[in-house]
């Protein structure tokens, strides 16, 4: 029998943590030749989720859980998930239900057919605001035109992988992660699936306009140098303007004289100059932020408790428990 390990990353989701555990478990319950387990990972919740969770570890025995020791975000708790993952496939699914687990058997009907992952892809945006639904649609555009790895619209971190595929995205420990770029940039065979839009059926998205547009920066940074080259080309473009107005300014004094006037235009081309400077300057300190960051080599994640017995302690264990029976071996004889 193949095992599944759920990923289940968690943020103040007291609300619908029960609701989800109960609505999965009618979905993996009905699959066949499959048994599935849970990793809960609680990111410094403010609430009474770690309670939660712990209540249903005990409950059952298939429910694992990690808690942080603060909010480290999203990012690092897929990444405390899939390393902490030791099934044949990794599901990774959000907890307030708007990744709808109906699509499990249709991700396990791809896996079937062959693929090292089946991923799921937003068709509609009902009950969005106008305004981010435009912005996301402009951010897949964009970055699908100036980085090496392409998402399709509406583009979600709902998959199933191989656990080939988990040990590649795991072997990558950068800490500024983006795991949507991540599970594409490493390639396999990925089948995508559609599905409407499910609204949140209780408590409210933790997703803030301010930090979706950070994630769209990291997204952005992670996979492309493009940005700093079109810094090039802008700045070759503006040096080839302004040699063309010196030459034009040039022959126009030698031909007119000096002309006084000319306060506003220095004003604007002051102006102009100087906010593509700014610009620069903003760009190229976002990737020596990134180069600041990674440099220090700091954990992803720090955790504060979980129910899962690490591998390595396990070993060691055995190991001593081994070298303690040779030794009474020995006093035997």
């Amino acid at each position: 029998m193949k095992t599944v390990d759920i990923i289940v990353p968690c943020y103040n989701e007291q609300e619908m943590l029960m609701a989800f555990f109960e609505e999965t478990e009618k979905c993996v319950n009905s699959i066949e030749g499959y048994s599935f387990n849970y990793i809960f990972v609680n990111d410094g919740s403010k609430d009474n989720t770690l309670s939660l969770l712990r209540t249903l570890a005990n409950r059952c025995e298939r429910v694992k859980y990690i808690s942080f020791s603060r909010n480290f975000g999203k990012e690092a708790a897929m990444y405390a998930g899939l390393s902490n993952s030791s099934g044949d496939y990794t599901i990774v699914m959000d907890a307030d239900l708007q990744h709808p687990p109906a699509l499990i058997p249709d991700m396990i009907a791809g896996i079937n057919e062959g693929y090292d992952c089946v991923a799921a892809y937003r068709t509609t945006r009902t009950n969005e605001k106008p305004v981010r639904s435009f912005l996301s649609r402009c951010f897949y555009n964009f970055n699908n035109r100036i980085t090496n790895v392409s998402m399709p619209q509406g583009a979600v971190d709902f998959r199933i992988m191989s656990k080939q595929m988990v040990r590649a995205i795991v072997n990558m420990p950068e800490s500024q992660r983006f795991s949507k770029g991540l599970f594409s940039w490493i390639g396999f065979e990925i089948k995508w699936i559609p599905y409407e839009n499910v609204e949140r059926a209780m408590g409210e998205t933790k997703w803030t306009m301010k930090s979706l547009f950070r994630y769209a920066i990291d997204g952005i940074t992670s996979f492309s140098v493009a940005p700093l080259r079109m810094l090039s080309l802008l700045g070759a473009f503006i040096s080839f303007i302004a040699f063309v107005y010196a030459i034009f300014i040039l022959f126009k004094t030698l031909i007119f004289g000096i002309d006084a006037p000319g306060y506003a235009s220095i004003i604007i081309i002051v102006l102009f100059l100087g906010g593509i400077i700014e610009l620069s300057l903003g760009i190229i300190g976002e990737y020596l932020s990134r180069i600041f960051v990674e440099s220090k080599g700091r954990p992803i994640y720090i955790e504060r408790e979980s129910n899962i017995v690490n591998d390595t302690i396990s070993k060691e264990a055995n190991k001593i428990s081994t070298d303690a029976l040779d030794v009474l071996r020995r006093k035997g004889e």
